[in-house]
């Protein structure tokens, strides 16, 4: 049963805007492409059912992936018919995606909710699996059938698709300006990103600083800003109130949810923005949160500039750096990058 519902799905897919393909026949080497990919900033990631028994692994890597990668959505590729989608769904799949159109496969998916992407290769399969209720459209193989040049011609007519091609996809700065300028949602990657030789040598640390590379000029061909805004101001205690007595007084006066840490609390609502109120005296000042999209491309802009940065923390989940240098009022501040 799947874990996440349609809409959530399709907007990770969307947001993230590369989904990772593989298969492996050994359990072990999947679990490892998984956490590198999730370590490297992938959301989403879709295992292939080009094997004997694939089913079986991708059900021992849903389980795996519920406890220790809780925030990849896992879902099933070279999907071709209706029996094959039920069993990888009833195995935990997510979303389904096939080499071609096939309606019962639509139907299946339709009934459980779990988003349906076909290969499709003109706009009148485009059209069909759209009228079946698929929201993202495959187009395979994305170099046979035009390449970017093929997107931008179908979005001409048919502005409302959302299309994203698998093969074709090169991991190059270039060819992902190429498919993102042309109007892809998002891209499919396999071989490109999930290369024999990663494989062969187990070579993880490469494979997750590929996927940070990819992320990131996905998000540049996007236009989307290193800087993206204030994440949260950070409120020290002091003899006038200590942490707690600071963090109820904002959760009482506002209605906010008060959520505590190992160091510090944080109160919030449904918006956007936090304030972290700390349980220790470290400043008479506050601390302000720069959210960043890139945080190795943050850093360096940074720097280029002149300014030095403390020693950065660094986890699969966040990643945060705090500047040497203050604001003009002497307020500290650092950067942070969540997953």
């Amino acid at each position: 049963m799947a874990k996440y519902k349609r809409i959530q799905v399709n907007n990770a897919i969307i947001e993230s805007g590369l989904v990772p393909v593989f298969f492996n026949k050994d359990i072990e080497v999947a679990k490892k492409v998984a956490k590198a990919v999730s370590d490297g900033g992938s959301r989403v990631l879709e295992f292939t059912n080009r094997g004997e028994f694939a089913y079986q692994i991708f059900g021992e890597l849903v389980k795996y992936c519920e406890k220790e990668l809780p925030g990849l959505i896992l879902g099933a590729g070279s999907v071709g018919d209706p029996y094959t989608a039920s069993l990888f769904i009833n195995n935990g799949a997510n979303f389904i995606v096939g080499p071609m159109l096939n309606a019962e496969v639509a139907k299946i998916c339709n009934r459980k909710k779990i988003p349906y992407s076909p290969g499709c290769g003109t706009a009148t399969e485009i059209a069909n699996a759209e009228e079946l209720g698929v929201e993202i459209c495959k187009i395979f193989p994305g170099a046979e059938v035009g390449g970017p040049g093929f997107v931008k011609n179908i979005l001409g007519p048919m502005p409302w698709s959302s299309i994203m091609p698998t093969g074709g996809v090169e991991g190059t700065k270039e060819s992902i300006e190429k498919w993102f300028k042309a109007g892809v949602v998002a891209v499919g990657m396999g071989s490109n990103l999930i290369s024999k030789e990663v494989l062969e040598k187990q070579d993880w640390e490469t494979l997750t600083k590929t996927t940070a590379k990819l992320l990131s000029w996905i998000r540049e061909a996007r236009g989307i800003p290193v800087f993206t805004g204030i994440e949260h101001l950070g409120l020290y205690p002091s003899s006038k109130a200590d942490g707690k007595k600071i963090t109820d007084f904002y959760a009482e006066t506002f209605g906010l949810k008060a959520k505590e840490g190992n160091s510090s609390f944080f109160v919030s609502s449904t918006g956007p923005g936090r304030i972290e109120i700390m349980k220790e005296p470290q400043s008479d000042k506050v601390h302000v949160a720069v959210k960043v999209s890139d945080f190795e491309l943050a850093c360096k802009l940074l720097t280029d500039k002149g300014i030095e940065l403390e020693e950065p923390k660094v986890k699969p989940e966040l990643k945060a750096v705090f500047l040497k240098k203050t604001d003009p009022l002497g307020n500290k501040i650092h950067l942070l990058w969540t997953k």
